[in-house]
């Protein structure tokens, strides 16, 4: 089944889709954006310690430098991105802007990564989990038998997470055109895979996609993550987003990372190298049962008893994932790709056990 694209973007209206208190929100007005000069005034206006020490100021909500220098690594302009502290922020401001409290559903295909459950709970959001089939792909006619009117999201992670693997393409673009709702892709590990559907934001207005400098990146510990969309959905979330929620030393890292390049192609390059060395490897193990496919920094292997293995290797100092609590991923251990000696190490180790 293919949805006209011409009658999909016509007959959706994103107004439509956001809460009604959402949509007549004023939203806070900070010190920083009432008063916006490059100019050296003396600032008396927001209470902040006048003492200067590099860090008595709030940051400018506004970010120019570092909303320009991604923009233009991703060839996307500025009023198609929002800043976020972290994508798990992201989730959670599209949760509230379209979902109403005790009445909407976002969908999640699982196994996945966990955030969208918990936020989805803390907003009193019903998830409708749909289960993945044995291959960890998305069963497209679960899918598009359980919208509703008050379906609300999809979250789809591409690359997923925790099972590693991607989605295809023409599944994809079948949700994004048939569901009446917000379709959110997470590109976390889009780095280390060939398909992102940045490209796609300006033909469906119903998509958004998210993207991480934690990754590839390697910038975990900045806390930041940026959401693309087209900018009437971009409004809503700056909208309701909290003020300041970029910090100065944060925006500080980012540019600085920037300036030299967005990623270390490399790093991604021995990443998948080393990704591809250590399946090999793993499948000679006799307790190994199964290495599911990858397309991000991780592998998904399934053991013949995920608790033991994990003790063990925590006994040898190395520490894995143990996902065996997760619907779909019994006896299973995520293990993210090292250095090279870091998986020759753990290779080591694990014969030994």
């Amino acid at each position: 089944m293919h949805i006209n694209k011409q009658y999909q973007l016509e007959s959706m209206k994103i107004k439509d889709l956001v809460r009604k208190n959402i949509e007549e929100l004023t939203p806070y007005s900070s010190a920083r954006d009432e008063f916006k000069s490059t100019s050296d005034f003396i600032y008396l206006d927001a209470n902040e310690s006048s003492y200067d020490n590099k860090l008595n100021r709030y940051p400018d909500n506004r970010h120019i430098q570092l909303n320009k220098l991604i923009s233009s690594f991703k060839n996307v302009n500025t009023n198609n991105l929002i800043l976020c502290n972290g994508t798990d922020e992201l989730i959670d401001l599209v949760i509230r802007v379209f979902c109403n409290p005790g009445f909407d559903k976002i969908i999640t295909l699982n196994p996945t990564y966990g955030m969208y459950d918990i936020c989805s709970r803390i907003n009193d959001v019903e998830n409708i989990k749909i289960d993945l089939d044995k291959n960890f792909q998305i069963d497209i006619n679960k899918v598009l038998s359980s919208f509703d009117s008050n379906t609300k999201v999809i979250f789809i992670t591409n690359p997923n997470n925790p099972t590693g693997n991607s989605f295809s393409n023409e599944t994809i673009i079948k949700i994004i055109e048939s569901f009446k709702g917000i379709v959110f892709i997470d590109e976390a590990y889009v780095d280390y895979s060939n398909i992102s559907y940045l490209k796609k934001i300006n033909s469906y207005n119903n998509l958004i996609v998210s993207q991480t400098f934690s990754k590839a990146l390697g910038l975990a510990g900045i806390r930041l993550g940026v959401g693309y969309s087209n900018p009437e959905i971009i409004s809503y979330l700056k909208k309701i987003k909290p003020p300041y929620n970029i910090n100065s030393l944060t925006e500080k890292k980012a540019i600085e990372s920037l300036e030299r390049e967005y990623v270390n192609i490399d790093q991604v390059n021995e990443t998948i190298n080393e990704r591809k060395f250590l399946e090999l490897k793993l499948k000679e193990l006799a307790f190994v049962q199964v290495v599911f496919p990858s397309n991000s920094n991780f592998l998904l292997i399934k053991v013949d008893d995920a608790d033991k293995r994990y003790k063990q290797l925590i006994d040898y100092g190395i520490v894995v994932r143990n996902r065996s609590n997760v619907k779909g991923c019994e006896n299973c251990l995520r293990v993210t790709v090292g250095t090279p000696q870091q998986n020759k190490i753990l290779i080591n180790t694990l014969k030994k056990i």
